[in-house]
């Protein structure tokens, strides 16, 4: 154990040997390397630091308290689970990213400063987008641009911000911050687009989709709970969060049911779950914060058994869609049941994990007299039991039968799902053990008869509607179709005025250089124009490219040069 070394480098630099192993050692070194991250975190003594000297700024690149050790325990966990489930892949470069990315998620989690945070953000941001592009269809290669270009965008407005806010104060301490200054509402925007806040959220169900079997878990797991984290360090108690919790809660809802694409269902569960979080964090009590920080460990787990079960069906199955699916369970009858166990999990039925997590946060909200939060939360609980807990499997593997016949998801796919469905019982079944991982100390009991009994009737009804509603054919069939959302605005009017827009410019720049041309010739001088062989600065590179290079540039000079 070394004192100053952060776990997560253990993670991002020891994925770098991956490619370069073959068979069983590499399987060996996968499921090593989070191990001995976890047990570096583990020896590490409580609120443990690392910090040094540069530029005549103090880089704390490791602080631990107990908000930081919780996400970082998770994290592990679900790196972990992770390997378990990627196993099976022959892409051992899929496996590297997977190992580099949830490093820098880590690395996110365990900063002291600002710096040290930006510089883990932008690479979670460029590693995480290969695990899009790894896919390798047209469709993920337009998803992945669009994702990194908005990944890119909150890393220049949280740089812009910690400049800002590093002028204003002298300090880059990553630590609470408020919307009284530019630069810290900068840092807010920022951190609210990589958690997918309403109008701001679509590059998450744009892009998780399209991620291949193994990314879309890995991006499950840490992109937006990174978010989750720093909003929690950094502006706990800021009351615009709780309605912005709350636009999260219920909105996603409406699309969820009626959206045809299994995964696509899941992302817009996601923003659901992620808007509980938020209202947590925008109460700032340390009864929030502790159920802020207990469901995104429980999300973690959850969410990691759905995708990894709709993962396992798009393996085996090459489809997504709830109207090409169904029956699946006399082929997959070990998938169905991790599946259910994670729509048991995320519809908060006693036992399981969202019941003592989630509730946390509504008696929070109760106690400080938000009836009216509470009651949308208590509105979008019922639905994520519509869509996630009823919708995903019965549609993947009930309801008609499709015909389709295949094999079992791998062994390593039903470890990786065993392990995160275990974890989600354990957790519901003994809060008291969990509960003492959170960063405040917990008087509270999920298992008293009121909470229980109103549960039960609140999934009782929730199941007695979507049976009525189907039975009567007002439910929204599964359909083939593509449902509008902010990203619209983007993907077709944006691009058709940007296309337009260069066409202008390239016209206008011919007929500029045709003028000056002519004009030269009247002038009795020679305009010559380079046409030799073109070298690497005279190519042309790919938009997706100079973006990510533009950052990597931009971004050290402004900050040695302002700070």
């Amino acid at each position: 154990m070394i004192d100053s070394l952060n776990p997560a480098v253990i993670l991002v630099i020891g994925a770098l040997l991956i490619p370069i192993l073959q068979g069983k050692l590499r399987t060996f070194y996968m499921l090593l390397l989070p191990v001995l991250s976890f047990l570096q975190l583990w020896m590490l003594p409580a609120g443990a630091s690392a910090a040094f000297e540069m530029f005549n700024l103090t880089l704390t690149t490791l602080h631990i308290d107990k908000l930081s050790f919780v996400f970082a325990v998770i994290f592990h966990i679900a790196t972990f689970i992770a390997v378990v489930y990627s196993l099976h892949l022959r892409d051992s470069w899929q496996q590297c990213v997977n190992l580099i990315y949830a490093g820098c998620a880590l690395g996110v989690v365990l900063a002291g400063d600002l710096i040290t945070l930006f510089i883990y953000w932008e690479m979670a941001a460029i590693s995480s987008v290969f695990l899009i592009w790894a896919r390798r269809t047209e469709r993920s290669y337009n998803a992945g641009l669009r994702y990194l270009i908005v990944q890119i965008v909150s890393g220049l407005l949280l740089l812009a911000g910690i400049i800002l806010y590093a002028n204003a104060s002298g300090s880059i301490e990553f630590t609470k911050l408020d919307l009284a200054s530019p630069g810290c509402v900068l840092i807010f925007i920022a951190f609210g687009i990589k958690c997918a806040f309403p109008l701001f959220h679509s590059w998450l169900v744009d892009a998780y989709p399209e991620a291949t079997v193994t990314g879309a878990v890995v991006l499950s797991a840490f992109t937006t709970k990174m978010a989750i984290y720093a909003l929690a360090r950094a502006f706990p108690g800021t009351e615009l969060l709780i309605w912005i919790g709350l636009v999260m809660a219920a909105f996603p809802i409406f699309y969820a049911v009626i959206e045809n694409d299994l995964r696509r269902v899941l992302t817009y569960s996601m923003i659901n779950q992620l808007g509980f979080m938020v209202v947590g964090i925008g109460i700032g009590t340390e009864l929030a914060l502790n159920g802020t920080a207990a469901h995104a460990f429980a999300d973690i787990l959850f969410k990691g058994i759905l995708f990894m079960s709709m993962g396992a069906v798009l393996l085996r199955t090459g489809k997504m869609n709830g109207s090409d699916l169904g029956g699946l369970y006399k082929s997959m009858p070990y998938t169905t049941t991790f599946c259910i166990i994670g729509a048991a999990s995320i519809s908060a039925f006693p036992l399981f994990s969202a019941f003592v997590t989630k509730s946390l946060i509504m008696e929070a909200t109760a106690r400080e007299g938000y009836k009216f939060a509470w009651l949308i939360l208590l509105f979008a609980s019922a639905g994520v039991f519509h869509h996630a807990g009823i919708k995903i499997p019965f549609f993947a593997f009930f309801a008609h039968d499709s015909n389709i016949r295949c094999k079992e998801a791998p062994m390593n796919m039903l470890i990786a799902m065993g392990i995160a469905a275990i974890l989600s019982m354990a957790i519901g079944i003994f809060p008291e053990t969990f509960y003492k991982l959170l960063p405040y100390q917990v008087e509270y009991n999920p298992f008293t008869v009121t909470h229980v009994i109103t549960q039960l009737q609140l999934l009782l009804f929730s199941a007695l509607a979507f049976t009525l509603l189907l039975r009567t054919g007002i439910y929204p069939p599964e359909l083939h179709s593509v449902n509008l959302d902010v990203d619209w605005l983007y993907r077709k009017p944006g691009a058709y005025l940007a296309k337009h827009t260069m066409s202008f410019v390239a016209t206008s720049e011919k007929w500029l250089f045709t003028s000056i041309k002519k004009l030269s010739f009247i002038m009795g001088a020679r305009l010559h124009r380079h046409h030799g062989p073109q070298g690497i600065l005279s190519k042309t590179w790919p938009t997706g490219s100079m973006v990510m290079w533009v950052a990597f540039l931009l971004g050290p000079y402004l900050i040695f040069y302002y700070l």
